[in-house]
């Protein structure tokens, strides 16, 4: 299948994340309840968040997953207990869009980390997932995805 790769420069983006080690069993879960608290945060503040969900995975290691969760928000804000303030660092990055069920992802990682390795590219080793929508809202066939790996 033909995935469109594209590479773009990005500036810096504030973030509200919570950041944990989980199962991918665990993950939807552990999803859920980060997103959960966040915008519960951000209410209290009379905040919103500035763009859609996002998880970062600094491994892939299935059993043991060290996920970051949370939002982009429109300006830095001050974490509270488990959430954090943080960012998605400026720089270069390559992403896909994926429109399905989540399990359907692999051919994606794997059409955009050859791509990478052909052009020459280094990955940092994190890989971002931006959720469009969610199961909650769309059948999985339309779940939206965008995959994106920054560069060094």
């Amino acid at each position: 299948m033909d995935y469109k790769i594209e590479v773009t420069e990005q500036p810096a983006q504030p973030v509200l994340s919570m950041r944990k080690k989980t199962s991918v069993a665990n993950l939807p879960q552990e999803l859920g309840q980060a997103y959960g608290a966040i915008i519960q945060y951000l209410g209290e503040r009379g905040e919103e968040p500035s763009g859609i969900a996002f998880a970062a995975y600094y491994n892939m290691d299935m059993e043991n997953l060290d996920v970051e969760m949370g939002f982009t928000v429109p300006r830095p804000l001050e974490g509270k207990g488990d959430i954090k303030a943080g960012e998605i660092p400026a720089g270069k990055q390559v992403s896909s869009m994926h429109k399905g069920p989540y399990q359907g992802m692999e051919p994606v990682y794997e059409a955009v980390t050859k791509w990478i390795q052909e052009k020459g590219y280094q990955p940092t080793g994190v890989a971002y997932e931006f959720y469009y929508n969610s199961p909650m809202e769309v059948p999985e066939s339309e779940l939206l995805t965008k995959i994106v790996f920054p560069l060094k």
